[in-house]
């Protein structure tokens, strides 16, 4: 059995989605558990509607629950140890649960994590890395958020954190990597993204296929499995990709019900039009997977609804059954033997961990 952590109090629907999710979960995924963290009369009588999360879910009352707004610092020190999320965080420290997954807020949730979980050896940032539907098929984008900035170093730790998810998610033997860069050429961009290129040419790892330097276009392409950026570059990516499917699809429905001819059109064509409403479903890929942490934490986005949330609960589901912290350590520790000075663990970012 694979037990998550649950904080149910997360997000802007709370509750009243994040059961009806879990319930969906549990007839597709029969040996799933689930470990719930939130306040009794908020979460009680949704567990009541769903009979089917009675033998396999846990409830632990919570008197805090931190708010979408709350400063990740505030909410560090006033939500530390009481929380829902700190303590769904807190049951995958202890080995309670194998996973977390969070609909809440994100800064508060990536210090937490943190905090608790602490980073891997060798891994200066954590990083957020998210699904990304493709014409191919899917790939995975990270840093989208965690890490505003980053050296050569980080870089190239992020490409062995999204190659071994790649791995574990799409269970490719050898995923190929692009950095996101102005330009495809190598004496383009910046110093750190060229350096970082280098690295990894060099490198050479097994775990992986260095293809080069992608561009934004390739994102949605599908060039390569997995494209790597630092977090400002790739969030802003994130944002505008979900708000440009918005975009298409509240264009098409103006559009097919504009006229009599476009309505009938549309009723010839739904078929096709509901494979594009599927492939265009910002649900089917939710859900932001926190890499480099000793512990596997799934951030869901907020406003989500049941079929959403499922999605993120279901990406924890498979990187726990297809051991992605195992997958990573064995990466980073054939890299870092490789290149014993690749990434220094510097004062400052002891610091900083604390």
């Amino acid at each position: 059995m694979i037990k998550i952590s649950i904080d149910a109090m997360g997000g802007d629907h709370g509750p009243s989605v994040i059961i009806p999710a879990l319930a969906k979960v549990a007839k597709r995924r029969p040996d799933v558990n689930f470990l719930i963290f939130g306040r009794t009369d908020a979460v009680r009588p949704e567990l009541d509607k769903f009979p089917i999360l009675a033998p396999i879910s846990q409830f632990v009352h919570c008197d805090v629950s931190v708010r979408m707004d709350d400063k990740p610092s505030q909410a560090l020190r006033q939500g530390r140890w009481k929380s829902s999320m700190w303590k769904a965080i807190e049951a995958v420290k202890s080995g309670e649960a194998e996973a977390c997954v969070s609909a809440g807020n994100t800064g508060a949730l990536m210090a937490m994590s943190k905090f608790c979980l602490r980073t891997m050896a060798n891994i200066e940032r954590p990083a957020i890395a998210a699904i990304w539907p493709t014409v191919r098929g899917e790939s995975v984008v990270l840093d989208v958020g965690a890490t505003i900035g980053a050296d050569s170093h980080q870089l190239v730790d992020f490409s062995i954190l999204g190659a071994a998810m790649a791995r574990s998610v799409f269970g490719m033997e050898r995923p190929t990597v692009g950095l996101l860069n102005v330009g495809v050429e190598e004496i383009k961009g910046q110093e750190e993204v060229k350096d970082a290129g280098r690295l990894l040419r060099d490198a050479n790892l097994s775990s992986m296929q260095y293809q080069g330097f992608v561009e934004g276009d390739d994102i949605g392409k599908g060039t390569v499995d997995v494209v790597v950026t630092e977090g400002f570059a790739g969030n802003i990516a994130l944002k505008t990709a979900e708000g440009t499917a918005r975009q298409i699809s509240g264009y098409l429905r103006s559009a097919m019900s504009r006229t009599l001819m476009a309505k009938i059109g549309y009723i010839f064509a739904k078929g096709a039009f509901d494979r594009l409403r599927e492939k265009m479903d910002v649900r089917k890929a939710n859900g932001g997977v926190f890499l480099g942490l000793n512990g596997v934490v799934v951030k869901s986005h907020g406003g989500t609804d049941d079929e959403g949330f499922a999605a993120a609960i279901e990406l924890a589901y498979d990187m726990v059954r297809n051991r992605l912290l195992d997958r990573i350590e064995a990466d980073l520790d054939l890299f870092h033997a490789r290149h014993p000075c690749s990434a220094p663990r510097t004062a400052a970012s002891e610091q900083a961990d604390q």
